[in-house]
């Protein structure tokens, strides 16, 4: 009798093993291969957008970075996009609408992700080494085993791409999803903080901030999202 239990935990182990861990390895090549082909679509709008404002203003300029496997940036005039591919695999949280889909229900499998983050920061933040600025999470992109994928973000990235059984990643889609990050994000401007917020500076900030420019600065440092304030779906 107690051969029995360990068979049926070594047969359950079994199972797991070669459907949820194999489902892990292929979302993971898919990741991989995905932020491979994010990095090309970067360097392609890189291209483009710095050919096409250098002719209106030298002062603008458009670059791309590949800073290894699993980071990349394109820095647009004063912003910076920082792309980072996570390396791991994440169920989505149980509460998401998209459970509810036909998707999903006929293969909760589907429902495992590859991520890639998408963060905004400021340019001179990098370039005077102010390390307390803030950078915001503008887009999460999840991809799972069949391809598919969806955004999560705020404003229009919320609902473009949301719709998972439809949304095969391929070049022109993930190029499309690429403009739309970088059209919100030169939309996402710098508010100063609110006056009572900044009134009063110690010696010791002030004496950082002569050196090193060190107080905090962020687009919305001290604000709520405005004009975003709608909630993540």
């Amino acid at each position: 009798m107690s051969k029995k239990p360990a068979s049926e935990a070594r047969e359950m182990i079994l199972g797991l093993l070669r459907t949820k861990s194999c489902m892990k390895q292929d979302v993971y090549r898919n990741t991989i291969q995905a932020f491979a082909q994010l990095k090309d679509v970067l360097q392609e709008i890189a291209t483009d957008l710095d050919a096409q404002v250098k002719g209106h203003d030298e002062r603008l300029t458009a670059s791309f970075t590949d800073k290894g496997q699993t980071a990349c940036e394109l820095r647009v005039a004063g912003d910076v996009i920082i792309f980072h591919m996570h390396t791991n695999v994440f169920k989505l949280d149980q509460s998401h609408s998209l459970w509810k889909t036909s998707y999903l229900e006929e293969d909760d499998l589907r429902g495992y992700f590859g991520v890639v983050n998408m963060y905004n920061f400021l340019s001179d933040s990098f370039k005077y080494n102010r390390e307390r600025d803030l950078g915001y999470l503008v887009a999460r992109l999840f991809l799972n085993r069949d391809n598919k994928f969806f955004v999560q973000g705020k404003r229009q990235l919320g609902f473009l791409y949301d719709d998972l059984p439809s949304n095969e990643l391929a070049p022109q889609r993930l190029k499309d999803v690429l403009l739309s990050v970088v059209l919100y994000v030169l939309e996402f401007d710098l508010l100063a903080p609110p006056y009572d917020q900044v009134n009063q500076v110690t010696v010791s900030e002030m004496n950082e901030l002569n050196a090193n420019l060190q107080l905090s600065t962020g687009k919305r440092l001290g604000f709520r999202f405005q004009t975003d304030a709608d909630d993540l779906t």
